[in-house]
């Protein structure tokens, strides 16, 4: 049985530094509860979406559409090529009106706008949406889709989510639970995030035997609308969004910068997990170590589960690889 995230009820006090500090997923109840935004959206989802557009600016923003038979799972195609949806730029008003025709349809396509920057294309969503436990320089992120699931993936950055429309069920994994939960290609990700290619729901799926053992440890909870949840870095999260109309605002940052340079020698390597890991706290530290242990220094092949042709930076590399990745590193920093 899933254990469930430890909670603040609502009118509790939050101690964010506390939460930093005890590095462990934490669902805080009503945190939002009275922006206007949670009660247009508590009204009906016609009144949510028409609020909602009237902070639209006409920026574009993402928005991936799934046809229904991938079930609203953000994913890969069935040999790993490609990936199941389609990548659109579109202006947030129009992403939400096609939500509402599609909460009309018995079988609709899956539709997510992703990780939309609000102080970009719905500045003045912020004015009447202030967060006080997190400093104005945190800039918060928008998420609308319907009933859609973004599988297990971690975040380096932490990360409070505030459920503002529908409901989202969050199932949250320990960073040491990495080798159970089957974890797709690194560098070729919906979204850019390394995800699991194991359906939670599908704990009897025989090519994932582990995944049962990733379920035993797993916590979870269900957000509604004026809800948020506080999750620690490199935590796995599982995301599924379960009404016709969900949103979601989260706040990411990071603390603790890590400095460095780009390692492209072993020694090079050495010294730059000592600038970019020594100094971080205990908990960031442990779930590191569990990534490296998996993916570098572990005897099993993390990539035994993805096929050949698809495993990237995980199998053999060839000398133009080699220098791909070097640019890519080189990006990074």
């Amino acid at each position: 049985m899933t254990a469930a995230i430890e909670e603040i009820p609502a009118g509790a006090p939050v101690d964010l530094d506390g939460l930093v500090r005890g590095a462990r997923p934490v669902v805080i109840r009503g945190l939002v509860a009275d922006w206007p935004i949670v009660a247009a959206a508590r009204a009906s989802d016609w009144t949510f979406a028409e609020q909602l557009a009237g902070f639209d600016n006409g920026t574009p923003v993402d928005a991936l559409m799934m046809p229904p038979e991938a079930e609203g799972v953000v994913g890969y195609n069935a040999d790993l090529s490609g990936f199941n949806y389609r990548h659109h730029r579109v202006p947030l008003t129009k992403g939400l009106k096609q939500l509402l025709l599609y909460a009309r349809q018995e079988r609709p396509n899956g539709l997510a706008i992703q990780s939309a920057a609000l102080a970009a294309c719905a500045p003045g969503f912020l004015e009447r949406h202030a967060l006080p436990l997190l400093p104005p320089s945190v800039q918060p992120r928008l998420w609308v889709g319907n009933r859609v699931t973004t599988p297990a993936h971690f975040d380096e950055f932490h990360n409070v989510a505030c459920v503002v429309c529908g409901v989202r069920r969050f199932t949250l994994f320990p960073p040491e639970q990495v080798r159970n939960l089957y974890i797709g290609p690194l560098d070729f990700a919906p979204t850019g995030a390394a995800i699991s290619v194991a359906r939670l729901d599908r704990p009897d799926d025989p090519r994932f035997p582990r995944l049962r053992e990733a379920l035993a440890h797993a916590q979870a909870a269900e957000l509604e609308p004026g809800d948020a949840i506080y999750i620690p870095p490199l935590w796995w999260h599982h995301v599924a969004s379960l009404k016709r109309l969900n949103a979601l605002v989260n706040y990411w940052w990071k603390p603790v910068a890590a400095p460095g340079t780009a390692p492209m020698t072993l020694l090079g390597c050495l010294l730059h997990a000592i600038l970019g890991f020594r100094s971080l706290p205990p908990a960031e530290r442990a779930a590191w170590r569990a990534l490296l242990d998996h993916y570098v220094f572990g005897e099993e092949d993390p990539a035994a589960h993805i096929p050949e042709a698809r495993r990237g930076v995980l199998g053999p590399l060839t000398p133009e690889q080699v220098e791909a990745l070097r640019a890519k590193i080189q990006r990074y920093l």
